[in-house]
């Protein structure tokens, strides 16, 4: 199977930022949670949505 660079970047990237935390998922979320803040984009949170069961047929 052939290796995509795209994705190995991105594996690349991943491994090390988490690394960089310890690989500490309540230290990442919180390193994401201040760059948000830092930044002048709007930050756009979403209620999650109701899923509807599809009628029987």
């Amino acid at each position: 199977m052939m290796e995509d660079p795209i994705v190995a970047e991105i594996r690349r990237y991943r491994a090390e930022h988490a690394k960089r935390y310890g690989h500490d998922l309540a230290r990442i979320c919180e390193a994401l949670r201040q760059t948000e803040g830092k930044t002048s984009r709007k930050v756009v949170q979403r209620r999650p949505r109701l899923l509807l069961k599809k009628p029987s047929s």
